[in-house]
């Protein structure tokens, strides 16, 4: 997948004197396909261009800390994509027919970014670029941020010299702006951004993008709407209970760990477990017994993870055809493992040895009455 760059425009953004003071462009310029050819770039760019389009976008990622995210422009009901502010500086910038326009296109770009929060120096830059072989124009938007401590080898007298602005396509955020689904195959909805920072300010300069939401929210939300069914259908003639079952399921959403509720029976967990697995068949599954973790998929309940209790203890049995262990030998490998039923009575056993010495020792007949 090779792209032939057309415009390139490149920032500066430095950091005034004081401290969380505004940033500023201190330097700029906009080279055409063949200065860029000559330039330095080129080799720092290489195959950035390829590696951001051919990067996977989930339509719903798994979590809010997703790197890789797909935008769409917000349109007002009854309003056309022409209609939304950040497509039309999209289409100005792709459409710019000389480096002077593609520069006044980037110009209002360059200005959102510094208003945005937490925004750090470092280098912007607008590539204009066409797919080869193909039609499609398509506009990067690149940010490296500046490296602390970094130096360059010098000689045998110095070492190294300290550098004071360094950047490297590593930690490179982006945006591909359309998205491409496959060469020929585009989609002008959709914004491609991809950033590793915890600082979402990447996101934030378009606002006029929104970001879907994440696959565990349309879950929760799923489970909530399952819950209040359930309610309604179990406490119909106790307004009060149902009122407190359902701020109940809302805290229950809204808290980020939780513990067993023990409300439903199986066969209704079963049932509401398969409904969101059929629409989110990899949704994971992750819970923690006490020091001990487990991840798997929520499809697998019922079939292949199993959740009990005996004796007011809880029991995971996880079942499966092949039992493989990682890094680090232990002698849990040479075991022949027991059969269930063997395990069970041990645990039965085992807990009412437990209930018998916590039991109170009977006092002698001859005591005291007091």
């Amino acid at each position: 997948m090779n792209f032939l760059i057309d415009c390139v425009s490149f920032y500066l953004i430095e950091q005034q004197e004081e401290e969380n003071g505004p940033k500023r462009v201190r330097l700029g310029r906009t080279l055409s396909g063949e200065e860029y050819q000559q330039s330095e770039l080129r080799p720092f760019l290489e195959g950035e261009f390829s590696r951001i389009a051919k990067r996977k976008a989930e339509q719903h990622p798994r979590s809010e800390g997703s790197p890789t995210k797909l935008g769409q422009f917000v349109i007002e009901e009854g309003f056309t994509l022409d209609s939304n502010p950040n497509y039309a500086l999209f289409q100005r910038a792709r459409q710019a027919a000389t480096p002077d326009e593609f520069a006044a296109a980037c110009e209002p770009f360059v200005q959102s970014y510094l208003r945005t929060s937490q925004v750090r120096s470092g280098v912007l830059l607008f590539v204009k670029a066409v797919l080869e072989r193909y039609e499609d124009r398509f506009l990067f938007i690149l940010k490296c941020d500046f490296e602390q401590k970094t130096a360059v080898i010098t000689d045998e007298k110095s070492l190294i010299a300290n550098v004071n602005m360094a950047i490297n396509a590593k930690n490179m955020k982006s945006i591909l702006y359309p998205h491409l689904i496959e060469p020929g195959m585009v989609d002008e909805y959709h914004v491609k951004i991809h950033q590793f920072s915890h600082a979402r300010y990447f996101e934030e300069f378009l606002k006029y993008i929104q970001y879907p939401e994440t696959a565990s929210e349309i879950v929760s939300r799923e489970v909530v709407s399952l819950a209040r069914q359930y309610i309604e259908q179990t406490f119909l003639d106790e307004p009060e209970e149902r009122q407190r079952e359902e701020e109940a399921v809302e805290l229950m959403a809204a808290s980020p760990k939780r513990t067993l509720a023990e409300k439903w029976d199986h066969e209704t967990v079963m049932e509401a477990a398969q409904i969101i697995a059929e629409s989110q068949p990899q949704l994971e599954l992750k819970l923690k017994l006490d020091h001990m973790s487990v991840k798997t998929l929520l499809a697998d309940y019922g079939t292949q993870i199993h959740i009990a209790k005996s004796n007011g203890r809880y029991l995971i049995l996880l079942e499966g055809e092949m039992l493989e262990f990682e890094r680090g030998v232990s002698p849990v490998e040479f075991l022949k493992p027991k059969q269930l039923h063997e395990i069970v009575r041990e645990l039965e056993q085992r807990s009412q040895t437990a209930a018998a010495a916590e039991r109170p020792i009977d006092e002698p007949e001859d005591s005291p009455p007091w």
